[in-house]
């Protein structure tokens, strides 16, 4: 009743081909803006801001890299982690090297060199694909993790070998460093995720994004068809690599404040995106953010959401059982859902438009 598209006529090719065609879709992509822009500063707490959403964000944005890689264009990558390092030590540098450039343009710029790096492995998938080329980004997962800590350089030679976040302002507001509020940080991820989610979105619905799902669902026919596999596999390979670049300086600058290598930027991390894009969905934008949502809420409900129900847990049990939900639910989704939880918000909206009759 509440979900319908009868009497919204289009009179233009464009207004049709329109990504939200609905107009309630429209309404509700703008509700959840309000939301995340409005209510959430208004009503979380710092805790929340600073351990859920923020996490949130940047792991949703290296989910999107990923999903378009291996969700749009059907290549397996198992290095997402050393590509976000990448990111990460490119934007150290840049702070660095500039030191009166703003943040936020150095963070966008530190996906270029991910982007690049991303192009140089991903070479081999012109040759190889699916079990061999996982292969092969699991060889530059490890390789590049050796080079974060044995190169020091690119920790500027810190005795600690860790990357050590400097004090950056916006307008005089700090957004970096140890006085940079979780609203303040919040807020330039939030930013940063809109507009490269809206970039993402341009990118999959265009000729760009065509030949990236050609080349997924057959290669051969789609280079008969006249789709160069060398620039469409490599631009995919770019593309998602700045994503992850970015998503990783964003989460050493505006997550965790600094960090090393070898505990954040591991093989974990590449497991875990890839389960989010799993448990979301391959080949859909929502997709990421839902099992973005879900794997960095997880942790948090069950260390601190069972024991405010009563129910006593410890974090070591929180984490195995963590564990043990998400091997779970992946073996289920694969099995009874492979499209993940976007198919069945799909679904949900399909039946929302013929309710409450059949279809």
């Amino acid at each position: 009743m509440f979900y319908r598209e009868a009497g919204q006529y289009k009179s233009t090719y464009a207004a049709d081909m329109a990504v939200f065609p609905l107009r309630q879709d429209r309404i509700g992509i703008a509700v959840i803006l309000a939301i995340a822009f409005i209510v959430i500063p208004l009503t979380g707490n710092d805790f929340f801001i600073a351990s859920v959403m923020i996490p949130f964000l940047v792991l949703s944005l290296a989910a999107i890299g990923l999903n378009i890689l291996t969700g749009y264009t059907g290549l397996i990558s198992l290095g997402t982690a050393a590509f976000m390092g990448v990111g990460a030590y490119s934007c150290y540098k840049l702070t660095t090297f500039f030191p009166g450039v703003n943040i936020i343009v150095l963070i966008l710029l530190s996906g270029l060199f991910s982007a690049a790096i991303g192009v140089l492995f991903g070479l081999p998938s012109l040759r190889i694909k699916g079990f061999y080329l996982a292969v092969a980004t699991l060889a530059a997962q490890f390789f590049l993790q050796w080079a974060f800590v044995r190169v020091p350089w690119l920790f500027n030679y810190n005795a600690s070998g860790a990357i050590e976040v400097p004090q950056r302002t916006l307008f005089g507001l700090p957004i970096t460093g140890a006085s940079a509020t979780p609203e303040t940080r919040y807020f330039v991820c939030l930013g940063l995720v809109v507009v490269l989610t809206w970039f993402a979105s341009n990118l999959v619905h265009g000729k760009l994004g065509r030949s990236w799902m050609a080349v997924r669902d057959m290669d051969i026919a789609a280079e008969l068809m006249g789709i160069k596999l060398l620039n469409a596999k490599l631009t995919a390979f770019a593309v998602s690599s700045y994503f992850a670049g970015v998503a990783g300086a964003m989460m050493i600058f505006l997550w965790y404040g600094g960090g090393e290598a070898n505990d954040v930027f591991t093989i974990r991390l590449s497991f875990t995106i890839l389960f989010m894009v799993i448990i979301g969905g391959l080949g859909s934008l929502i997709g990421s953010f839902f099992g973005a949502a879900f794997l960095s809420a997880l942790p948090t409900a069950l260390k601190f959401g069972l024991p405010a129900l009563g129910v006593p847990i410890g974090g070591a049990t929180a984490e195995h059982v963590t564990f043990m939900l998400v091997g779970a639910l992946i073996i289920v989704f694969l099995i009874v859902e492979p499209h993940g939880l976007a198919r069945l918000w799909r679904i949900g909206k399909q039946k929302l438009r013929t309710w409450p009759f059949p279809y």
